[in-house]
């Protein structure tokens, strides 16, 4: 895990929302079940008025430090957090800081 990668990563304000609303994303999107297992798509994120490739540009950095996880589906990929890191950055956080 890198720290100072995921870190940076949730330095960004929007970057820190899209992690949160992937925490529960059948509320947050309004996604059945099914849909939530597989991932929400980049295009469910545009909902704040970013643009596609900003909001593109923000979930690759976010995979990119492996707080989440990316699944091409047809034309499109899906997101979903990686709980697995997540939990580690919490417990580094909590021993460390």
């Amino acid at each position: 895990m890198d720290v100072e990668e995921a870190l940076k990563a949730l330095s960004h304000a929007g970057r820190m929302e899209f992690v949160a609303w992937l925490k529960d994303p059948e509320q947050t999107f309004c996604l059945s079940k099914d849909e939530t297992l597989i991932g929400v798509s980049a295009g469910c994120f545009e909902r704040n008025g970013l643009s596609q490739s900003a909001v593109s540009s923000h979930l690759a950095i976010l995979k990119r430090a492996g707080l989440l996880h990316a699944k091409r589906v047809g034309n499109s990929v899906r997101y979903r957090r990686n709980e697995e890191m997540i939990s580690r950055l919490k417990i580094w956080l909590a021993e460390n800081l």
